[in-house]
C-alpha cells in the first residue's frame, strides 16, 4: 500500500495512462484529486475510485489557465488538507512539423509546457509546507526520437525532461523529489484518436506499431502507471532529477 496516507493530484486524470494512474493511487490507498478539461471523463475516473471505497475527487481544470490550476490546487488542500504528490499527466496531441501555425505551437506549449509548470508551482507551494513531495512529469520516447511530422509535441516533450532536472534543483532543498517517465506507444483514447484521423483500424495500428519496440507489441496505461507509483511513492526516495524509459525496449537501439 504504497500510498496509503498521501494525497496526490492526478492531471489528464480523466483517460489513458492519467486514469490508470488515478486508479492504481487509490487501490494502493491513496487519496486522489482527478484533474481533467474533460468533466464527463474526470468524473467518471472519480466516480470509479469512490465505487471501489476510495477517497477521489473531480475538479475540472484546464492546465494552461492559471486560475484553473489555483482552482485545482485549493479544492485540493480544502478537501484532503494538503498535497503529497502530483502526477502531470495531461496533455495536448498537436501532431505538426515544420507548417505547425502559430496557434498550433501555442495550445502545444500553452498545455504540455506552461500547464506543467504551472500545476508544479502551485503543488511545491503546499508541498513545502510538508517539507516533503513527489512530483512525476509525462514526458515522452519523442524527446529522444525523430519522428514524421512530430515537431510541435517532440519539442514540449524534450522540454519536460530538461524542466525536470532543472525543478528538481530548485526544489531538493525542500524535499520535493521531480521525476520524469517517458512512455513509447501505450494504447489510449488518444491513440484511438489518431487512428480515426488517419483512417487506421486496430489490428493495423497494432501491427504498425507494435514491431518497432523490442517487446513487439504496445503498451497498456497501467505499464505507465506503475512506473509513475514507484517514482511517486518512498520507494524511490533517493530518485530525483531522473527520467525513466517505459517504452518496451523502443530507444533501445
Amino acid at each position: 500500500m504504497r500510498m496509503t496516507g498521501k494525497t496526490a493530484i492526478v492531471t489528464g486524470g480523466g483517460a489513458g495512462i492519467g486514469e490508470a494512474t488515478v486508479q492504481l493511487f487509490a487501490e494502493e490507498g491513496g487519496q486522489v484529486l482527478v484533474a481533467d478539461v474533460d468533466e464527463q471523463a474526470g468524473e467518471t475516473s472519480a466516480a470509479s475510485v469512490r465505487a471501489s471505497r476510495g477517497r477521489a475527487i473531480f475538479v475540472k481544470t484546464d492546465v494552461s489557465k492559471e486560475e484553473d490550476v489555483r482552482r485545482m490546487r485549493d479544492a485540493c488542500v480544502r478537501e484532503f488538507g494538503k498535497i503529497d504528490v502530483l502526477v502531470n499527466s495531461a496533455a495536448t496531441f498537436v501532431l505538426k512539423g515544420v507548417d505547425a501555425s502559430v496557434e498550433e505551437w501555442r495550445r502545444s506549449l500553452d498545455v504540455n509546457v506552461i500547464g506543467t509548470c504551472l500545476c508544479v508551482r502551485y503543488a511545491a507551494e503546499e508541498m513545502k509546507k510538508l517539507g516533503r513531495g513527489a512530483i512525476v512529469n509525462l514526458s515522452s520516447i519523442s524527446a529522444f526520437i525523430a519522428q514524421p511530422n512530430f515537431t510541435t509535441y517532440s519539442a514540449t516533450k524534450a522540454a519536460i525532461v530538461q524542466m525536470t532536472r532543472n525543478m528538481a534543483l530548485d526544489l531538493a532543498p525542500h524535499g520535493i523529489r521531480v521525476n520524469c517517465v517517458c512512455p513509447a506507444t501505450i494504447l489510449t483514447s488518444a491513440s484511438h484518436r489518431h487512428m480515426e484521423r488517419v483512417g487506421q483500424s486496430l489490428a493495423e495500428f497494432v501491427a504498425e506499431q507494435g514491431p518497432l519496440h523490442l517487446l513487439r507489441r504496445v503498451g497498456q496505461p497501467r505499464e505507465v502507471a506503475y512506473p509513475i507509483l514507484f517514482l511517486a511513492s518512498d520507494e524511490a526516495s533517493f530518485i530525483t532529477g531522473t527520467h525513466l524509459m517505459v517504452d518496451g525496449g523502443y530507444t533501445a537501439v
